[in-house]
């Protein structure tokens, strides 16, 4: 029978390499713990896990706590690298928080552009604090508003913004910054328009549902005015596309009907009385000042008309849950 017989000489590498094996590589005595504990890593490693745990407890109510996650992930996959490179020569744990690294420097960086102050113009910054800023609009959406599809144009004392039965309702919305207009239906004051107030809201509201309207008051510039114009039918499109910011013109629009009504009860009120009553909405917000101005012709066309319907406002304004009755 062929056989190999085994040379002593070939086993004895074998019979002197295995206990040297065994010293550089502990084996556990058990498959479910350790028999020989490493040594603990140096404090460099220690302090990187530190920013890690602070930047997930960090709470999302925070203003910033996004910026903040990223800005303490990123100084401890900094400090990671250093522990890797100097302490522990660890190619792969480098390379590893290398890419980890810049993840995290891109995130912040873009978090750090969004929060960049965005520059409103002088011009616009009056309406912004007055109206958009109180409904927390941010600035760049703001500025989106109102850097696209809209323009400041002027007026000068005298000059017509709109006039009755003649100056189509369906091409713009205009807010006034500068100056002061009178709204009239035939000859008759009604009121007045002050900055940061909408010029044709009830216009706005009521070609929601009916196109093709005419103005039915005429407004003049009652001084020499500045005002921010936009496109309607851009306006429209624009806020389809923002629900949030289509909300908030929903509401402003249905408080300056409001303050319009206020004004048409008393002609007499100025900007300063309109701002206390920026916050006393109610159910006129929901008339159109079509209708209104249909029941002043329906009334009649002379003084007495315009004073009858002057009086239904009265009461209207009266309405039990505006604060002016009180229970006997």
């Amino acid at each position: 029978m062929n056989y190999t017989e085994s040379s002593p000489l070939a086993e004895s590498p074998a019979i002197g390499f295995t206990p040297e094996l065994e010293s550089i590589i502990p084996v556990p005595s058990n498959g479910t713990s350790c028999e020989n504990w490493r040594e603990i890593h140096h404090l460099v490693f220690h302090i990187a896990n530190i920013f890690f745990a602070v930047g997930l407890v960090i709470p999302t109510t925070l203003h910033l706590h996004m910026i903040l996650l990223r800005g303490m992930l990123t100084i401890g996959c900094t400090l990671y690298i250093v522990w890797a490179t100097l302490y522990r020569c660890a190619l792969d744990i480098m390379i590893w928080n290398s890419v980890f690294l810049g993840i995290n420097i891109l995130h912040l960086s873009y978090l750090l552009y969004k929060k960049r102050p965005v520059k409103i113009e002088k011009e616009l910054k009056g309406i912004y604090q007055r109206l958009f800023e109180p409904l927390h609009v941010p600035p760049d959406l703001f500025r989106r508003l109102t850097g696209q599809f809209c323009m400041i144009q002027t007026l000068k004392k005298g000059q017509t913004y709109a006039a009755e039965d003649k100056t189509s309702v369906d091409d713009r919305l205009s807010i006034l910054l500068k100056g002061k207009m009178k709204v009239s239906y035939r000859g008759h004051f009604l009121h007045n328009i002050y900055p940061c107030a909408f010029i044709d809201s009830p216009e706005f509201r009521s070609t929601q549902m009916h196109k093709g309207e005419k103005f039915q008051v005429t407004i003049i510039a009652d001084d020499n005015c500045r005002f921010l114009c936009w496109s309607r039918e851009r306006l429209t499109y624009f806020l389809e596309s923002e629900p949030f910011l289509y909300e908030i013109f929903r509401y402003l629009i249905g408080k300056d009907i409001t303050n319009k009504l206020y004004s048409l009860n008393d002609p007499t009120l100025n900007d300063k009385t309109i701002k206390k009553l920026d916050h006393q909405l109610s159910l006129c917000t929901q008339l159109s000042m079509l209708e209104m101005r249909n029941s002043i012709v329906s009334s009649s066309d002379s003084e007495d008309g315009l004073h009858q319907f002057l009086r239904s406002t009265s009461s209207m304004s009266s309405l039990p849950g505006d604060g002016t009755d009180k229970p006997d």
